[in-house]
């Protein structure tokens, strides 16, 4: 009897052991069935201003799927449910009231529509489909705005719509119109991004890009000559770091820049033609950071090169969708230099098309607040004018190449005209031929504004996240602009700073989303019943056919105890 119970256990064990094996496994698989789809996500931004948290301050995602039709029920707790909202039918007062009243959620992704995605960059489209893009731009800046000044404690994502998606989401609204929202009872979809907790990025740099061209003087010595300064900030700054592009603020900045050293690279190749201005061109980073990188390329200057400067024209978002342009100056409209430059813009639009206004803001020098560019010459005593479509000046962190500004609102022949303005009028005050009906960059010309170059880098830019803090020394684009800029201009220097440490910015800033589809419990626990039940007649089956069926029923029988052994 000791020899068949001995035999039993020996089978016993290993078939056990395979049970309990199978069973943990099928428990862990159970929940999660394979993912429906995988898709691309941005995170909001995570960042902080002098200590005081903004942005999602999380970035791991793992929470049951929802509607908005959840916001028919006020006591519904969604403090372990992701709301899938696309923008589309986004209402703001819902989430405004979420964000507002820092109700608990367990996660927020925002499906954008594909024309707000920096890789569709088509723009052949009708005119209604343009109204209703219009209509969908006021919206997403309104959410950015709403987004960008909250302090969020949970993920928050952007997504694109697209068929798998979409699919996912009308089940979701199916479900939750049945007052069933997806729980670990009910089931439905789980929405997952694995990702670690943000962490502070060290020492974020900021990276300044010039390049001269040196006029002509006849001793020789062009370090005597006034000087000119073109300036743009290439930086951006949005709700989704990764999707900052920027088209028109400041891409189209960028772009008028490089076509305009482009065009006077050709004029002052020949001596005959070099006027006696040098020329200074840099495309300056920390824009949307109070134009920190400004300030601190203008402080390394040599102080008798800065002294050099006669004026300062900085590009600022020229795309301009009508045929309104504005100068925005920090000295009043009666000041010589200010009028000489005002006239002489002027001249130039009426011959273009194009109104031209001037604006004065004056300096509040106890503010550190800096609203345009030029405000950072004017503090050096430096005369300096912005150029922008924008009629006044934006807020911190806002019009800084959000998620709405991209290819398909950047009008291309905007910037060649703004181009064509900036160039014109810079030609006729560097040879003196102010108020003078003479058209030096003419159409058709060798000289003429080139829209296909300005194409190229505009599709390049608009393709391109340009956020500073997540940019290196090395990063493509910085080497792609220095490039650029070193082709039309000499003595190119790369400039490495600091960003102001009063901004403290947090990685993590895109991800993979896996959308599963999860099985309720009643269907986990009928599952397991039956595998049970199987694995159970299975074993007994192979008990009986091997040792018998007094074998089986003694592997359920109680042992003798030990007392009993000894008597």
């Amino acid at each position: 009897m000791e020899k068949s119970r001995t035999s039993s256990s020996v089978l016993v064990e290993p078939v056990y052991s395979s049970v309990v094996a199978l069973l943990i496994i099928v428990m862990a698989c159970v929940e999660l069935c394979d993912a429906v789809t995988v898709v691309d996500v941005y995170r909001l931004v995570q960042y902080d201003i002098g200590g005081v948290p903004f942005g999602s301050r999380l970035a791991a995602l793992n929470h049951h799927a929802g509607s908005s039709f959840l916001s028919s029920s006020p006591a519904a707790d969604l403090s372990r449910t992701v709301l899938i909202l696309p923008v589309r039918e986004l209402n703001l007062t819902f989430i405004t009231e979420y964000i507002g009243q820092k109700k608990p959620l367990g996660g927020l992704l925002l499906l954008l529509p594909p024309i707000f995605s920096p890789q569709n960059i088509e723009t052949e489209d009708g005119a209604a489909e343009y109204s209703a893009k219009d209509l969908l731009k006021e919206v997403l800046n309104e959410l950015e705005r709403l987004l960008v000044h909250a302090n969020i404690p949970y993920p928050v994502y952007f997504g694109f719509e697209d068929e798998h998606v979409s699919t996912v989401l009308a089940d979701i609204k199916k479900n939750d119109a049945t007052g069933q929202p997806a729980t670990a009872t009910t089931g439905g979809y789980k929405l997952v991004v694995a990702a670690p907790e943000p962490r502070k990025i060290a020492s974020p740099t900021i990276i300044n890009i010039q390049g001269w061209l040196p006029g002509l003087r006849a001793d020789g010595d062009s370090s005597q000559l006034p000087t000119i300064a073109v300036v743009a900030s290439y930086d951006t700054f949005g709700a989704a770091p990764a999707l900052s592009v920027g088209s028109d603020s400041n891409g189209s900045g960028v772009v008028a820049l490089l076509e305009i050293a482009r065009l006077f690279s050709m004029l002052y190749s020949n001596p005959k033609t070099r006027g006696r201005y040098n020329l200074l061109f840099a495309l300056t980073s920390g824009g949307p950071y109070n134009y920190n990188g400004t300030h601190k390329w203008l402080r390394s200057l040599d102080q008798r090169v800065r002294e050099t400067i006669d004026y300062a024209i900085c590009l600022n978002t020229v795309a301009s969708s009508g045929d309104d342009l504005w100068i925005h100056v920090s000295k009043p409209p009666e000041n010589a230099y200010i009028k000489q430059i005002f006239e002489g813009f002027s001249t130039v639009s009426e011959e273009l098309g194009i109104k031209v206004g001037l604006k004065h803001k004056k300096i509040n020098i106890s503010n550190s607040r800096v609203a345009w560019e030029h405000e950072q010459f004017s503090r050096l005593r430096v005369t300096a004018a912005t150029l922008s479509k924008l009629s006044v000046a934006p807020d911190l962190l806002e019009s800084t190449g959000g998620l709405s500004d991209n290819r398909h609102f950047t009008d291309e022949a905007s910037i060649s005209r703004s181009v064509k303005l900036v160039s014109e009028s810079l030609a006729r005050h560097i040879y003196g031929q102010e108020g003078k009906n003479i058209d030096i960059f003419a159409d058709g010309s060798s000289l003429s504004v080139n829209p296909s170059y300005i194409r190229t880098w505009l599709r390049f830019l608009s393709t391109t996240p340009r956020v500073a803090p997540f940019l290196s020394k090395n990063d493509p684009l910085i080497m792609a602009l220095k490039k650029e800029l070193a082709d039309h201009t000499v003595e190119v220097n790369v400039q490495q700073e600091v960003l102001d440490g009063m901004f403290t910015f947090y990685d993590s800033t895109s991800g993979k989303l896996h959308i599963y589809q999860v099985a309720s419990v009643t269907f986990d626990l009928l599952l397991l019943l039956v595998l049970g039940s199987y694995l159970i007649t299975l074993f007994s089956f192979l008990v009986i056919t091997t040792r018998g069926l007094d074998d089986l029923i003694s592997i359920f029988r109680r042992p003798t105890s030990r007392k009993a052994k000894t008597a």
